[in-house]
């Protein structure tokens, strides 16, 4: 021990240097890997939003947010009774008495259904719709309609949701569509001969799919709605610590979790919490800026350049013709 009192005395000046760069090195970082952050104070008073699977992660720190600026929030989720306490807790925390839970299941259309006309019944507005919920890279599953669980919940499920929800959105105008993406858009592509995954499935790639199909809707819908005062938004989070890798966790069981004791220190020091991941969904439901910008996605609360795939037109019409007839929209 007087060994180290003594080198610790005589070193004393470089280990506060080190001291001093470690600290430097590790806000910097985290700083970097936070991400952008919404700085509006707009006031939501009088608003209503729905925010679909609000009951944990990115989707509850978003109502958290919007329930503190005022709004009326519907929690839209499957799990009843995580969503009342989670909104309980929202309730507590903001002291907004106006955030409610309906079942939403959105692997279901029927659920779908009953959800929307019940909105469309007792709601006189509908300000802001965000569709959050997600699934990620789960094992071969099939909705309650025979859709692969992935692009059934990620985008046909959002899909008719948000259509069924139309006249009323636009009948509230100036209202918001924000739809949550991801990076993974990048690398996909959507399998046009296999897009229900029925000849072979392969996780990753269903979920690169149901993104990308995330991205082209926003698109396809801002041009649908272009002069109706409704903006749609696409919206990358970024790279989040979330519930949502429960989907690995069942596809690769003991060797996810092996992977994930070894590599979860480095993985949360790269990645987001979520409070941090819901910043964007944030700021395009609330921030004036980005009013004429419909149709854009974004990340870390700025508008990114979408790459040629996911700005193809007739990519965007053909998958919105393919996702009426799979909903049986019309």
């Amino acid at each position: 021990m007087d060994c180290l009192i003594e080198f610790a005395h005589q070193h004393r000046y470089a280990l506060i240097c080190l001291a001093s760069l470690a600290s430097v090195i590790y806000l910097s970082n985290r700083f970097y890997f936070s991400g952008g952050r919404c700085k509006s104070n707009a006031r939501l008073d009088g608003k209503t939003v729905i925010i679909t699977g609000a009951n944990t992660g990115i989707g509850k720190e978003t109502a958290l947010d919007l329930a503190r600026r005022g709004a009326r929030v519907i929690l839209a989720c499957r799990d009843l009774q995580k969503s009342l306490e989670a909104s309980e807790q929202i309730r507590k925390l903001t002291g907004n008495g106006n955030v409610f839970v309906e079942l939403l299941d959105l692997s279901s259309m029927d659920s779908i259904r009953k959800f929307s006309e019940k909105i469309i019944k007792q709601e006189e507005n509908v300000h802001i719709l965000i569709n959050n919920a997600g699934v990620s890279m789960c094992p071969n599953r099939r909705t309650k309609d025979g859709f692969e669980m992935q692009f059934g919940v990620n985008h046909l499920g959002h899909f008719l949701l948000t259509n069924l929800l139309l006249d009323k959105i636009k009948n509230s105008a100036p209202s918001r569509i924000i739809n949550v993406s991801s990076l993974s858009h990048e690398r996909a592509e959507i399998n046009w001969n296999d897009i229900n995954s029925e000849k072979n499935y392969d996780s990753k790639k269903a979920y690169g799919q149901s993104k990308l199909a995330n991205v082209l809707f926003t698109r396809e819908l801002a041009l649908r709605l272009k002069g109706t005062k409704v903006s749609v938004f696409a919206v990358h989070p970024g790279v989040v610590r979330t519930e949502i890798d429960r989907g690995l966790a069942e596809s690769f069981g003991w060797f996810f979790k092996l992977t994930k004791f070894l590599v979860y220190p480095v993985f949360c020091w790269f990645s987001k919490n979520s409070e941090q991941g819901a910043q964007t969904s944030i700021y395009c439901a609330v921030d004036e800026s980005v009013i004429n910008l419909s149709g854009s996605y974004f990340s870390d609360c700025k508008s990114k350049q979408l790459l040629p795939h996911a700005l193809n037109e007739d990519d965007s019409k053909k998958l919105w013709e393919l996702s009426e007839n799979m909903t049986k929209l019309k």
